[in-house]
Protein backbone atom coordinates (compact mmCIF):
# COMPACT_ATOMS: atom_id res chain seq x y z
CA UNK A 1 0.00 0.00 0.00
CA UNK A 2 1.55 3.29 -1.09
CA UNK A 3 1.57 6.16 1.41
CA UNK A 4 1.72 9.79 0.39
CA UNK A 5 3.65 12.18 2.62
CA UNK A 6 3.08 15.74 3.77
CA UNK A 7 -0.45 15.92 2.33
CA UNK A 8 -2.51 19.10 3.01
CA UNK A 9 -5.68 18.05 4.80
CA UNK A 10 -7.54 21.27 4.04
CA UNK A 11 -8.34 19.84 0.60
CA UNK A 12 -10.35 17.05 2.25
CA UNK A 13 -12.20 19.30 4.70
CA UNK A 14 -15.50 21.03 4.01
CA UNK A 15 -14.08 23.82 6.17
CA UNK A 16 -11.00 24.24 3.93
CA UNK A 17 -9.04 24.39 7.18
CA UNK A 18 -6.22 22.20 8.45
CA UNK A 19 -2.51 21.49 8.32
CA UNK A 20 -0.73 18.58 6.69
CA UNK A 21 -0.79 14.83 7.30
CA UNK A 22 2.54 13.15 7.85
CA UNK A 23 1.22 10.14 5.89
CA UNK A 24 -1.95 9.65 3.86
CA UNK A 25 -3.56 6.82 1.93
CA UNK A 26 -6.96 5.95 0.47
CA UNK A 27 -7.48 2.15 0.49
CA UNK A 28 -10.11 0.90 -1.95
CA UNK A 29 -10.74 -2.52 -0.39
CA UNK A 30 -10.34 -4.48 2.82
CA UNK A 31 -6.99 -5.97 1.77
CA UNK A 32 -5.47 -2.53 1.22
CA UNK A 33 -6.96 -1.35 4.49
CA UNK A 34 -5.38 -4.23 6.40
CA UNK A 35 -2.05 -3.56 4.72
CA UNK A 36 -2.12 0.13 5.61
CA UNK A 37 -3.00 -0.49 9.24
CA UNK A 38 -0.41 -3.23 9.51
CA UNK A 39 2.29 -0.85 8.29
CA UNK A 40 1.18 1.98 10.56
CA UNK A 41 3.42 2.70 13.53
CA UNK A 42 2.02 6.19 14.08
CA UNK A 43 -1.19 7.77 15.28
CA UNK A 44 -4.18 6.90 13.09
CA UNK A 45 -6.99 9.16 11.86
CA UNK A 46 -9.94 7.86 9.85
CA UNK A 47 -11.25 10.49 7.44
CA UNK A 48 -14.66 10.27 5.79
CA UNK A 49 -16.18 13.19 3.92
CA UNK A 50 -14.46 15.77 6.13
CA UNK A 51 -17.83 17.35 6.90
CA UNK A 52 -17.72 17.16 10.67
CA UNK A 53 -14.03 17.65 11.50
CA UNK A 54 -12.04 20.66 12.62
CA UNK A 55 -8.46 19.81 11.71
CA UNK A 56 -5.89 21.79 13.65
CA UNK A 57 -3.47 24.18 12.03
CA UNK A 58 -0.47 21.94 12.76
CA UNK A 59 -2.00 19.04 10.86
CA UNK A 60 -1.79 15.39 11.92
CA UNK A 61 1.51 13.78 12.86
CA UNK A 62 0.54 10.25 11.89
CA UNK A 63 -1.36 8.28 9.23
CA UNK A 64 -4.62 9.58 7.78
CA UNK A 65 -6.74 6.84 6.20
CA UNK A 66 -9.52 7.89 3.84
CA UNK A 67 -11.21 4.61 2.87
CA UNK A 68 -12.63 4.72 -0.65
CA UNK A 69 -15.09 1.86 -0.09
CA UNK A 70 -17.84 2.69 -2.54
CA UNK A 71 -19.92 -0.47 -3.00
CA UNK A 72 -23.61 0.22 -3.66
CA UNK A 73 -25.55 -2.95 -4.41
CA UNK A 74 -29.25 -3.58 -4.22
CA UNK A 75 -31.50 -6.60 -3.75
CA UNK A 76 -35.07 -5.39 -3.75
CA UNK A 77 -35.47 -2.97 -0.86
CA UNK A 78 -32.23 -4.09 0.80
CA UNK A 79 -28.97 -2.28 -0.02
CA UNK A 80 -25.36 -3.00 0.84
CA UNK A 81 -23.59 0.35 0.97
CA UNK A 82 -19.87 0.99 1.33
CA UNK A 83 -18.75 3.43 3.99
CA UNK A 84 -17.20 5.70 1.37
CA UNK A 85 -20.43 6.21 -0.60
CA UNK A 86 -21.50 9.87 -0.54
CA UNK A 87 -24.95 10.51 0.89
CA UNK A 88 -25.87 12.27 -2.38
CA UNK A 89 -25.08 9.10 -4.33
CA UNK A 90 -27.18 7.00 -1.96
CA UNK A 91 -30.11 9.38 -2.35
CA UNK A 92 -29.79 9.39 -6.14
CA UNK A 93 -29.87 5.58 -6.04
CA UNK A 94 -33.08 5.61 -4.00
CA UNK A 95 -34.71 7.96 -6.49
CA UNK A 96 -33.66 5.83 -9.47
CA UNK A 97 -34.93 2.62 -7.87
CA UNK A 98 -38.03 3.96 -6.09
CA UNK A 99 -36.83 3.35 -2.53
CA UNK A 100 -38.10 5.44 0.35
CA UNK A 101 -36.79 5.89 3.89
CA UNK A 102 -33.91 8.35 3.75
CA UNK A 103 -35.50 11.44 2.25
CA UNK A 104 -34.72 13.31 5.49
CA UNK A 105 -31.05 13.26 4.40
CA UNK A 106 -31.62 15.50 1.38
CA UNK A 107 -28.70 17.94 1.24
CA UNK A 108 -26.82 16.17 4.03
CA UNK A 109 -23.09 16.23 3.21
CA UNK A 110 -20.56 13.51 3.91
CA UNK A 111 -20.41 9.74 3.55
CA UNK A 112 -22.59 6.86 4.67
CA UNK A 113 -19.85 5.73 7.05
CA UNK A 114 -19.75 9.13 8.69
CA UNK A 115 -23.53 9.24 8.94
CA UNK A 116 -23.59 5.86 10.70
CA UNK A 117 -20.73 6.75 13.03
CA UNK A 118 -22.54 9.87 14.25
CA UNK A 119 -26.08 8.52 13.78
CA UNK A 120 -26.86 11.47 11.54
CA UNK A 121 -30.40 12.71 11.51
CA UNK A 122 -32.68 15.55 10.48
CA UNK A 123 -36.36 16.34 10.04
CA UNK A 124 -37.34 13.61 12.50
CA UNK A 125 -35.35 10.82 10.85
CA UNK A 126 -32.05 9.13 11.74
CA UNK A 127 -29.78 6.73 9.90
CA UNK A 128 -30.32 4.12 12.62
CA UNK A 129 -33.93 3.83 11.45
CA UNK A 130 -32.86 2.03 8.26
CA UNK A 131 -29.65 0.24 9.30
CA UNK A 132 -29.93 -3.55 9.53
CA UNK A 133 -26.26 -4.31 10.22
CA UNK A 134 -22.80 -2.75 10.01
CA UNK A 135 -19.43 -4.26 9.14
CA UNK A 136 -16.35 -2.66 10.64
CA UNK A 137 -12.66 -3.37 10.99
CA UNK A 138 -11.42 -3.60 14.57
CA UNK A 139 -7.88 -2.22 14.54
CA UNK A 140 -7.05 -3.80 17.92
CA UNK A 141 -8.27 -7.30 17.10
CA UNK A 142 -7.25 -6.89 13.43
CA UNK A 143 -10.46 -8.48 12.20
CA UNK A 144 -13.80 -7.64 10.64
CA UNK A 145 -16.72 -7.33 13.04
CA UNK A 146 -20.37 -7.55 12.00
CA UNK A 147 -23.02 -6.01 14.25
CA UNK A 148 -26.78 -5.98 14.04
CA UNK A 149 -28.54 -2.65 14.58
CA UNK A 150 -29.14 -3.19 18.30
CA UNK A 151 -25.45 -3.96 18.84
CA UNK A 152 -24.33 -0.64 17.32
CA UNK A 153 -25.44 1.28 20.42
CA UNK A 154 -27.05 4.03 18.40
CA UNK A 155 -28.06 7.06 20.42
CA UNK A 156 -28.54 10.76 19.80
CA UNK A 157 -25.74 11.62 17.31
CA UNK A 158 -23.60 8.73 18.49
CA UNK A 159 -22.85 5.02 18.13
CA UNK A 160 -20.38 2.40 19.32
CA UNK A 161 -18.12 3.42 16.43
CA UNK A 162 -17.94 6.99 17.66
CA UNK A 163 -17.25 5.74 21.18
CA UNK A 164 -14.13 3.93 19.90
CA UNK A 165 -12.27 6.59 17.86
CA UNK A 166 -9.55 5.12 15.69
CA UNK A 167 -10.36 1.60 16.94
CA UNK A 168 -13.12 0.72 14.47
CA UNK A 169 -13.29 1.57 10.80
CA UNK A 170 -16.73 1.21 9.24
CA UNK A 171 -16.52 -0.79 6.03
CA UNK A 172 -20.12 -1.17 4.87
CA UNK A 173 -23.70 -1.35 6.05
CA UNK A 174 -26.85 -3.19 5.08
CA UNK A 175 -29.87 -0.92 5.05
CA UNK A 176 -33.53 -1.71 4.58
CA UNK A 177 -35.84 0.71 2.75
CA UNK A 178 -39.38 0.48 1.34
CA UNK A 179 -40.87 0.75 -2.11
CA UNK A 180 -42.06 4.22 -3.09
CA UNK A 181 -42.83 6.44 -6.05
CA UNK A 182 -39.66 8.02 -7.54
CA UNK A 183 -41.40 11.36 -8.15
CA UNK A 184 -42.51 11.67 -4.53
CA UNK A 185 -39.12 10.57 -3.24
CA UNK A 186 -37.34 13.15 -5.36
CA UNK A 187 -39.76 15.89 -4.34
CA UNK A 188 -39.25 15.10 -0.65
CA UNK A 189 -35.45 15.13 -1.06
CA UNK A 190 -35.55 18.40 -3.00
CA UNK A 191 -37.69 19.94 -0.27
CA UNK A 192 -35.00 19.17 2.31
CA UNK A 193 -32.24 20.47 0.02
CA UNK A 194 -34.13 23.72 -0.54
CA UNK A 195 -34.72 24.09 3.21
CA UNK A 196 -31.00 23.79 3.89
CA UNK A 197 -30.07 26.16 1.07
CA UNK A 198 -32.39 28.89 2.39
CA UNK A 199 -31.65 28.53 6.10
CA UNK A 200 -28.03 27.38 6.21
CA UNK A 201 -24.99 29.50 5.24
CA UNK A 202 -23.97 27.36 2.27
CA UNK A 203 -22.23 30.34 0.65
CA UNK A 204 -19.25 29.86 2.98
CA UNK A 205 -17.14 26.80 3.82
CA UNK A 206 -18.59 25.15 6.94
CA UNK A 207 -18.91 21.79 8.67
CA UNK A 208 -22.57 21.99 9.59
CA UNK A 209 -23.90 22.38 13.10
CA UNK A 210 -21.13 22.95 15.62
CA UNK A 211 -23.17 21.86 18.64
CA UNK A 212 -25.79 19.22 19.29
CA UNK A 213 -29.23 20.52 20.05
CA UNK A 214 -29.86 20.53 23.80
CA UNK A 215 -32.09 17.93 25.41
CA UNK A 216 -35.05 19.55 27.16
CA UNK A 217 -34.20 17.50 30.24
CA UNK A 218 -30.85 19.32 30.49
CA UNK A 219 -32.42 22.65 31.38
CA UNK A 220 -32.98 23.68 34.99
CA UNK A 221 -36.66 24.07 35.78
CA UNK A 222 -36.21 27.82 36.23
CA UNK A 223 -35.20 28.22 32.56
CA UNK A 224 -37.74 25.99 30.84
CA UNK A 225 -40.34 28.72 30.38
CA UNK A 226 -37.84 30.63 28.21
CA UNK A 227 -37.29 27.84 25.70
CA UNK A 228 -40.31 25.53 25.50
CA UNK A 229 -41.89 27.60 22.73
CA UNK A 230 -39.09 26.58 20.34
CA UNK A 231 -38.91 22.91 21.37
CA UNK A 232 -38.75 20.41 18.53
CA UNK A 233 -38.35 16.66 18.07
CA UNK A 234 -34.92 15.67 16.74
CA UNK A 235 -36.32 12.93 17.15
CA UNK A 236 -36.10 13.34 20.95
CA UNK A 237 -37.38 16.59 22.56
CA UNK A 238 -34.65 19.23 22.16
CA UNK A 239 -34.15 22.98 22.11
CA UNK A 240 -32.35 24.23 18.97
CA UNK A 241 -28.88 25.42 19.93
CA UNK A 242 -29.11 28.09 17.23
CA UNK A 243 -31.88 29.74 19.28
CA UNK A 244 -29.73 29.76 22.42
CA UNK A 245 -26.76 31.27 20.59
CA UNK A 246 -28.94 33.97 19.05
CA UNK A 247 -30.50 34.80 22.42
CA UNK A 248 -26.99 35.11 23.84
CA UNK A 249 -26.36 37.90 21.31
CA UNK A 250 -23.65 36.12 19.33
CA UNK A 251 -25.00 36.18 15.76
CA UNK A 252 -22.41 37.63 13.41
CA UNK A 253 -19.57 37.72 15.96
CA UNK A 254 -16.25 37.10 14.21
CA UNK A 255 -12.66 36.33 15.09
CA UNK A 256 -9.85 36.19 12.57
CA UNK A 257 -11.35 34.68 9.43
CA UNK A 258 -14.18 32.83 11.20
CA UNK A 259 -17.70 34.09 11.94
CA UNK A 260 -20.76 32.88 13.85
CA UNK A 261 -23.27 32.84 11.02
CA UNK A 262 -26.02 35.48 11.19
CA UNK A 263 -28.19 33.18 9.06
CA UNK A 264 -27.84 30.13 11.33
CA UNK A 265 -25.78 30.79 14.46
CA UNK A 266 -25.07 27.12 15.14
CA UNK A 267 -22.77 27.35 12.12
CA UNK A 268 -19.32 28.90 12.34
CA UNK A 269 -18.27 29.76 8.80
CA UNK A 270 -14.91 30.26 7.16
CA UNK A 271 -15.31 33.76 5.77
CA UNK A 272 -11.71 34.64 5.00
CA UNK A 273 -8.97 32.01 5.31
CA UNK A 274 -9.92 31.14 8.89
CA UNK A 275 -7.61 29.10 11.05
CA UNK A 276 -8.67 26.27 13.32
CA UNK A 277 -7.63 28.41 16.28
CA UNK A 278 -10.16 31.08 15.22
CA UNK A 279 -12.96 28.51 15.17
CA UNK A 280 -11.91 26.98 18.49
CA UNK A 281 -11.96 30.41 20.13
CA UNK A 282 -15.50 31.08 18.87
CA UNK A 283 -16.63 27.65 20.07
CA UNK A 284 -15.30 28.44 23.54
CA UNK A 285 -17.00 31.85 23.50
CA UNK A 286 -20.36 30.32 22.58
CA UNK A 287 -20.14 27.69 25.30
CA UNK A 288 -19.29 30.30 27.92
CA UNK A 289 -22.01 32.76 26.94
CA UNK A 290 -24.77 30.17 26.62
CA UNK A 291 -23.80 28.66 29.97
CA UNK A 292 -24.05 32.12 31.57
CA UNK A 293 -27.41 32.83 29.91
CA UNK A 294 -29.24 29.50 30.17
CA UNK A 295 -27.25 27.40 32.68
CA UNK A 296 -26.74 24.52 30.23
CA UNK A 297 -23.58 23.01 28.79
CA UNK A 298 -23.35 22.79 25.03
CA UNK A 299 -21.90 19.56 23.64
CA UNK A 300 -20.07 20.04 20.39
CA UNK A 301 -21.07 17.87 17.43
CA UNK A 302 -17.91 18.72 15.51
CA UNK A 303 -14.87 16.55 16.22
CA UNK A 304 -11.44 18.04 16.82
CA UNK A 305 -8.32 16.65 15.17
CA UNK A 306 -5.33 17.57 17.33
Amino acid sequence: MRFQENVPLSQFSSYKIGGRARYFCAPTNEEELRSAIGACEDKLLILGGGTNLLINDRGFDGLVLKPALCTLEGNGTTLRVGAGVNMDDLLNHTIAHGLTGVEWAGGLPGTVGGAIRGNAGAFGGEIKDVVVSVESFDTDAVQVVSRMNTECRFSYRSSIFKERPGKEIILAATIKLSHGEPERIQAAINEKIDYRRVRHPMEYPNIGSIFKNVLVSSFPASELHRVLSVMKSDPVPVIPTAHLIAEAGLKGVSLGGAMISPKHPNFIVNVFDARASDVRALISLIQTRVKEEFFVDLEHEVEFVD
